[in-house]
């Protein structure tokens, strides 16, 4: 059960907890795609069909130095592709860059504004991220006092040194700080294994993985009912 008399910090994941990932990132592939279609037809080609992905997942696993890097590894990609393509590999960057822009223009959850508006007049707010959003460009920067990712940090969720740098950047102890997350192995067991508190916003309905040590402190359809809860 939540104990609100703990809480002195809020950490927060971003994708599919504030906004739906993947419509966001068809757009981006499309707009990549029409890029690529002007600027390098033979790549664009490529991208439209399965070996894109294969390409990808290939480099997912030759680079695992990049692991926690998707700015790294996709620009790699394309850069590859690029080459595997007979275009200008030196179009990687420009292409990223359009790739990425749209990546930032995402569609938030219709609570997730009220909510980042009600938990950050009460507590700092800091994000944790996998993916490589960045909450100044998708325009909420103001709602947080700081915010990270696996690739500014080399280690993603659940490593516990993620959740470690939140609560320090948000200057209390990591049991005094309420993770908020849909993902339920690198959110929450994340989180439960270093001492935090955990509010798995489960959208979809999904169970919770059997055998773990661990349960969520409350489980709410959206952050909506979470916030309800502070009264």
């Amino acid at each position: 059960m939540l104990d609100l008399t703990r809480i002195r910090a809020i950490t927060i994941d971003l994708d599919d907890t504030l906004w739906p990932i993947w419509p966001t990132m068809m757009r981006a592939e499309t707009t990549l795609h029409a890029w690529l279609r002007q600027h390098a037809p033979a790549t664009a080609v490529l991208h439209a069909t399965p070996q894109w992905r294969e390409l990808r997942n290939a480099i997912n696993i030759t680079r695992p130095d990049l692991a926690h890097d998707l700015t790294a590894l996709r620009r790699e990609a394309i850069r590859q592709a690029l080459l595997q393509s007979g275009d200008d590999p030196t179009l990687a960057d420009p292409a990223f860059e359009v790739f990425f822009e749209e990546r930032q223009r995402v569609d938030l959850f219709d609570d997730a504004l009220p909510a980042l508006d009600f938990l950050s007049s009460r507590y700092p707010v800091v994000a944790l991220s996998n993916g490589n959003a960045d909450v100044q460009r998708v325009g909420i920067g103001r709602y947080f006092c700081a915010a990270f990712s696996a690739r500014t940090l080399g280690v993603g969720k659940p490593d516990p040194r993620m959740f470690q740098v939140g609560a320090r950047a948000a200057g209390v102890a990591v049991e005094q700080v309420l993770h908020i997350g849909d993902d339920a192995q690198l959110d929450g067991v994340g989180a439960l294994n270093v001492g935090m508190q955990m509010a798995w916003v489960n959208r979809e309905g999904h169970a919770w993985p059997e055998g773990s040590l661990h349960q969520p402190h409350v489980t709410v359809p959206q952050l909506r009912a979470l916030c309800e809860l502070f009264g």
